[in-house]
């Protein structure tokens, strides 16, 4: 993703993965929170079910959150405190 830098022309610093057929531990990915209207965050898959993921953003170590299992991940708004 370009322009996502911070200087014009350079590239996004997280490699997100969108395919939920492909999600692993580990893996980046995008999450949304319905009442922050899609505004997006980012989050690293802790664990991998077969309906969702747990996810835990960088700026809140030690807080699971769960999502659904989709390109664009959804937490609710409870689960993410707002």
């Amino acid at each position: 993703m370009m322009n996502m830098g911070g200087k014009p022309g350079e590239a996004c610093p997280f490699e997100f993965n969108f395919d939920p057929a492909t999600f692993k531990i580990g893996d980046t990915v995008g999450y949304r929170v319905p009442k922050l209207n899609g505004f997006p965050f980012v989050a690293i898959i802790k664990s991998v079910h077969e309906d969702h993921i747990e996810i835990e953003d960088p700026g809140e170590p030690g807080k699971l959150m769960r999502a659904t299992r989709e390109s664009r991940p959804v937490v609710s708004n409870e689960a993410a405190g707002v």
